[in-house]
């Protein structure tokens, strides 16, 4: 694409009825020292989040399909610089995310793999500290992070690999395992803060479970239109 910019940075969020989460990790972005673009691609929210992001200075494009992977599709063939960060609504980003991203920026080997924040839960009880060590020995010796860990990444990486497929489930599984197959995914450094709502809805454990069956049975084939029916439960 002409007139990338190399110092710049895009940030793609994928949102449903996010207004309630979203003006905090808008507010976290504005700390980036340079040239900034937020895309917020909304599936169909029915609260205040499209009015949220604008006000937050963000670009708002309307997904024609509800999905992450659609929506994120969407949003990076609208992105403008060469650094592409995905983030999910319901994050926060560490004080000193800057350094941390400014740091893999000028690395001679940064654009050559891709990177992943630490994860963490904005509640600290026993069972949500224990999911995030398990979380971190999956990320670091098994090369898994998830979507809830954010994705910074080269614009020419991310196209070499074939970028997000518009799946309605499955998004960043499928696409971490395509970037297993060429590239290491490398460790950011600093926590990325996630929303303890869907583990407290659901509890720890069953969550976990329910995911590990749903990767499973992604694993073997299944289709994700009818998982993510399962998983909307």
């Amino acid at each position: 694409m002409a007139g990338l910019s190399v110092a710049g940075l895009s940030v793609v969020v994928p949102v449903l009825n996010e207004a309630r989460h979203l003006p905090f990790l808008l507010a976290d972005l504005q700390r980036w020292p340079d040239a900034l673009q937020i895309v917020v691609v909304d599936g169909g929210s029915t609260d205040k989040t499209i009015q949220v992001a604008h006000q937050g200075g963000a670009q708002v494009v309307q997904s024609p399909v509800q999905g992450r992977g659609q929506q994120l599709q969407r949003g990076l063939q609208l992105s403008q610089h060469s650094w592409l960060m995905v983030l999910h609504a319901d994050s926060r980003l560490s004080q000193h995310w800057v350094d941390h991203v400014q740091r893999v920026l000028s690395m001679a080997r940064g654009r050559q793999q891709a990177w992943a924040f630490d994860f963490r839960v904005d509640q600290r009880r026993p069972m949500l500290k224990l999911l995030e060590w398990c979380v971190a020995l999956r990320s670091r010796w098994g090369q898994m992070p998830y979507g809830d860990q954010g994705l910074l990444i080269h614009r020419s990486l991310y196209e070499r690999v074939g970028g997000y497929r518009s799946l309605a489930l499955m998004e960043d599984v499928d696409l971490i395992q395509r970037l297993q197959q060429i590239s290491r995914i490398g460790a950011l450094g600093c926590a990325l803060t996630t929303s303890a709502r869907r583990w407290n809805h659901r509890g720890v454990l069953n969550q976990a479970w329910s995911n590990a069956r749903l990767r499973r049975r992604w694993k073997n084939g299944e289709d994700a239109e009818q998982l993510i029916r399962i998983y909307r439960r």
